[in-house]
């Protein structure tokens, strides 16, 4: 056999191939891409999900300090309080019709709080001015009379004189003039007595509407529509005595328990400073404003008032605060620079740039700043861009991206 033989034998006949091993030999192929594909959808997702909790150390942007260190003699704890809170109530019993404030409103002196249903007070009202209006008609009529009486008296007096008609005439003449003089006197009176009448109904009136005594926060509403509300004097059952509570945020100031072993170590108008337990690394300077003169004899404690020389929305009522007695006056190092204090392991280098993460509703969300070239210690300083108490991520790792889901793993600041 020659070769042309040969290959004739090796030659595969391409009619048999496709109708005998087309469709077996096919399937294997696409079933292992499907696996394939579908994998690498199941990886992607799981890294898409897997980024959705990068735990993080979080940290508060605190506010520069003024003022240098002070050698504390005694340390005492307590709580902010405020010198000038009222609960609003309402001077007659009425229900709410309307109710205008909410916890956290900022309200001014004489804002309005709520409304009292006013028809009976407005009828009452609107009856007594009625009531004035005639007494003041009433008035004005006798006063017409009473001219007309004395020009009739003076007249009379003159035929008197002349000899053309009796005195009798001219006395009756002078007593119509003096009985009418008494009546204005007395329906005047009662026009008075109408004016106040209506001054009594107007202050009821005016009662309906509950005013901001002073200027200060809504920290608590105890009253909605519907309500019936008194004077605490009259409450009871399910009567409210109360609006709302309103704190005067510009006279808080701090009362701590000293134990009286310690209390002569305290004078008044001695420096101090607070710290706050929820911003334990923010420092506010204080001052003593008195001493209590009353001892707690369960406690064997003396309340002294200590007052904050630096106001601040995050302080509130009712936060614990421990303060530092010092023996003298911090030395001022200069002025209180503007802007916040971030750690140092906070600020990160991406694309060449300095930038943070803060974090907003859980997520990180990059922030490029621009840090002041003198540090404090192992702080940096950000002029601006940056509010106090803002949550920034310390030490960010390198794979945290923008718009990434976190979670705190610890709270250092």
């Amino acid at each position: 056999m020659d070769n042309d033989d040969l290959l004739k034998q090796l030659h595969i006949d391409r009619s048999q191939r496709d109708d005998h091993d087309t469709g077996p030999r096919r399937w294997p192929w696409i079933v292992g891409a499907a696996v394939v594909l579908a994998s690498m959808l199941a990886v992607g997702g799981w890294v898409l999900l897997g980024r959705a909790a990068v735990a993080v150390t979080t940290v508060t942007a605190s506010a520069p300090a003024a003022s240098g260190e002070g050698q504390a003699v005694l340390q005492a704890t307590g709580y902010v309080t405020a010198r000038r809170q009222a609960t609003v109530s309402a001077q007659i019993v009425g229900t709410l019709t309307e109710v205008l404030i909410e916890e956290g409103d900022h309200v001014k002196k004489g804002q309005v709080l709520a409304r009292l249903e006013d028809s009976a007070q407005a009828a009452q009202l609107h009856a007594a001015e009625a009531s004035a209006q005639a007494a003041q008609a009433q008035t004005l009529q006798t006063l017409a009379e009473l001219r007309q009486a004395r020009n009739d008296m003076a007249r009379q007096d003159d035929l008197v004189a002349r000899g053309l008609v009796s005195t009798q005439q001219a006395e009756q003449a002078r007593t119509r003039v003096a009985s009418l003089q008494a009546q204005l006197n007395a329906q005047r009176k009662q026009a008075k007595a109408a004016q106040a009448q209506v001054r009594v109904a107007r202050v009821n009136y005016n009662y309906t509407v509950v005013r901001a005594p002073f200027s200060g926060v809504v920290t608590q509403k105890t009253a909605q529509v519907g309500e019936i509300i008194a004077p605490a004097a009259a409450g009871g059952g399910f009567t409210r005595t109360g609006v709302g509570t309103i704190v005067d945020m510009d006279s808080l100031e701090v009362d701590v328990d000293v134990n009286e072993a310690y209390i002569g170590r305290v004078k008044p108008g001695m420096p101090a400073e607070a710290v706050l337990d929820a911003y334990p690394d923010w420092t506010i300077p204080a001052h003593v404003v008195a001493i209590v003169p009353a001892a707690d004899r369960g406690k064997a404690t003396v309340k002294v008032r200590v007052a904050l020389e630096s106001k601040d929305a995050r302080i509130i009522p009712d936060m614990g605060v421990r303060v530092s007695f010092l023996e003298k006056q911090p030395e001022r190092i200069g002025d209180t620079p503007k802007g916040v204090l971030v750690p140092a392991t906070a600020i990160v280098q991406r694309d060449g740039r300095s930038v943070l993460f803060r974090i907003e509703d859980g997520h990180a969300r990059l922030q490029a700043v621009s840090p002041a070239k003198q540090t404090y210690g192992d702080l940096r300083l950000l002029p601006a861009g940056l509010a106090v108490g803002t949550r920034v991520i310390d030490r960010p790792p390198a794979s945290l991206r923008d718009g990434d889901k976190v979670k705190s793993a610890s709270d250092t600041r």
